[in-house]
This record gives C-alpha cells, structure tokens and sequence, in this order.
C-alpha cells in the first residue's frame, strides 16, 4: 500500500476557482516521487494536502491507510509526524541552527546525548556541521533550506515532502543534497520532491507527478516530457 493516496480530492481557497479538480494519485511510498509543473498550477496546494496542513473540499487523504481527517485532533496529531513537509522557504527558530534542528527531537522526548548524534551526523551529510553555532538571522536562503531539511529529518519521518528544495541552493549543495536523497531512498524513505530542475530530478526519481492546467497525471519519467 502506498503511504499517501488522494482520491477524487477537489481542493479551493475560500469560494474562488478551484485549485486541484478531482485528483487520484499516489505517493510517498518508498522511493522519490517527483511533482513537476508551472507556477501557479497547484504543486504546494497538492504537497500540503498529501502532509495532512490542508483538508480537502470534496474527496480524501488516505495516509498509510487511513483517513486522517475522521480522526480526533489527537489521534491525527501523530499521524502527521509521520510526514514531515519542509517549505520552500523555512520557517526557522530563533537562535542556534543547532537549536533549530533540535527543537523537534526535544518535543518528541529525545535524550539530549541521542539528540546532539543525530544533529552533527545530519549536519555533517548536508554539509552544514560548521554553522551549529551560527545564528539562523546570518544565514543565507540556500543554508536556511539545507537547516530546515535537516531538523525534519532529525526525526525520522516515514515520509519527507520537499517543496523546491534546490531552488536557492548552489551547485556544490544540490549535488550533497541530491547524494543524500538517493542515500534515502536506497534505505527505503519516502521522498516526495517539487522542483522545476527536471534535468536533476531525472536522476533519482522513480515515478513522476505533473500538475498543470490541465490537471493532475501521475506515472513514469516520460511524462517529464509534457513539462519544460
């Protein structure tokens, strides 16, 4: 079974047009499911309704088989821990990046000496371990990505959601972060990834989700094809 499954999901803001008209896709199992299209399409819209931040107007979200959206607020609470959506662009703590990659082991009850393993380790992957120390006011936009891509992992999500993770990196940080997502999915993560870099996302993605005016298509790299 897929980890995230929406069926017939109509989505709008407020009473203006529809969004997302009748979705049926599945993602989030394990490997990288890449969702492509042009601005304004409805990419993001999709990506937080497949984390379970929005509840659709009409159809439902089926997360690891089951609908978060029947379940008491508790209940759907650790649901979505199981799948952790990073913003295109992160929302940091105030103080330490160290502290902002923290902050979701110490609400989950981690041992501070189990905590600081998995942060150098994490740092040290997306190449990150000499800013622990820095303020996050002095980082630039692509650390800031690389900082929040960092503090979701830290706690072990089931699925991860990235929303144009390359878009401020450099090319030295795309290749590390693009190394450490294909090191995910050989462990078996579900990766769900947004980006316009179809030449990068060729690489290392299994199945395709194209998301346009047109609607909603999901299936293999060949549908890349339809997207420039």
């Amino acid at each position: 079974m897929s980890g995230i499954r929406l069926e017939g999901v109509w989505f709008r803001y407020g009473k203006g047009q529809w969004v997302l008209r009748d979705v049926n896709a599945e993602m989030g199992e394990a490997g990288i499911t890449a969702v492509v299209g042009p601005n304004g399409a409805g990419k993001t819209t999709l990506l937080k309704i497949a984390s379970i931040i929005y509840r659709p107007v009409r159809g439902r979200v089926m997360a690891f088989g089951t609908d978060p959206w029947v379940l008491g607020e508790r209940e759907r609470l650790f649901l979505r821990r199981e799948i952790v959506y990073v913003h295109e662009k992160p929302i940091l703590l105030r103080g330490t990046v160290e502290r902002n990659v923290m902050f979701g082991l110490e609400i989950r009850g981690i041992n501070k000496r189990r905590a600081a393993e998995v942060i150098r380790a994490l740092a040290s992957e997306l190449g990150i371990a000499e800013l622990l120390n820095h303020d996050v006011k002095h980082l630039s936009a692509g650390q800031g990505v690389l900082v929040s891509i960092a503090r979701a992992l830290a706690v072990n999500p089931r699925i991860l959601v990235l929303d144009e993770p390359f878009a401020h990196l450099d090319y030295r940080r795309r290749g590390k972060l693009l190394g450490l997502l294909e090191k995910l999915r050989d462990e078996g993560k579900g990766l769900i990834v947004s980006t316009h870099d179809t030449h990068l996302i060729m690489r290392i993605a299994d199945k395709v989700i194209l998301v346009d005016y047109e609607g909603v298509r999901e299936g293999s790299l060949s549908l890349l094809d339809q997207f420039s």
